[in-house]
């Protein structure tokens, strides 16, 4: 990666667990490669661990149910103007972001996928990969649109499948190479967009 100068975008990030991509993100986005600033996290859960990175490091972040999808989006649509955000990426976000809010913010919308699209889409990733007997996963950069799992992709890595591994030895291998992926895979769209 090389140093770009000028000013970076603003950033939210969706989430529904334990964060551990939030946290990559929080981290490269203070290295001096980085495009972006993250402005604002958001989650359908009110204990979702990843809620602790944005405390620590003091980035304002949003809660909402999705009881009701209609009002959650529009108030987190209200939050994305408010923080004036240029770009939403979703790391383990449990929720789908329906057409019409995905055409109101009308910016681009990032995915990181368990797996290396177009095989595998939706969710147990994992589980299909183990029953499938495949030799390699992986993980998949792609832009959010109405159909699931089906943007264009940015940037995909791959691992090698061993006939030892179990979903959570897979997961615990596709989560490291994630933590890598994201921030590579937001620079290449960035510095190309």
């Amino acid at each position: 990666m090389e140093k770009l100068t000028g000013k970076k975008i603003n950033v939210a990030v969706f989430i529904s667990g334990r964060g551990s991509n939030l946290k990559n993100l929080i981290k490269y986005s203070k290295s001096k490669y980085s495009l972006i600033k993250i402005k604002l996290v958001i989650s359908n859960k009110v204990n979702a661990k990843g809620l602790d990175y944005a405390k620590k490091s003091k980035i304002k972040h949003f809660v909402r149910s999705y009881k009701n999808i209609n009002i959650s989006e529009k108030q987190i649509l209200k939050q994305l103007s408010k923080f004036e955000i240029e770009l939403v990426c979703l790391a383990g976000f449990m929720k789908i972001l329906s057409e019409k809010f995905i055409k109101k913010f009308n910016k681009p919308i990032l995915n990181i996928h368990p797996s290396l699209l177009p095989k595998y889409k939706g969710l147990n990733t994992h589980d299909k990969v183990i029953k499938n007997k495949d030799k390699f996963s992986g993980a998949t950069v792609h832009l959010v649109t109405p159909k699931l799992d089906s943007g264009k992709i940015i940037l995909q890595k791959k691992v090698k499948v061993s006939k030892s591994d179990n979903v959570e030895a897979l997961e615990k291998k596709i989560l490291r190479i994630e933590n890598k992926l994201y921030p590579e895979a937001i620079y290449k769209f960035l510095i190309n967009f």
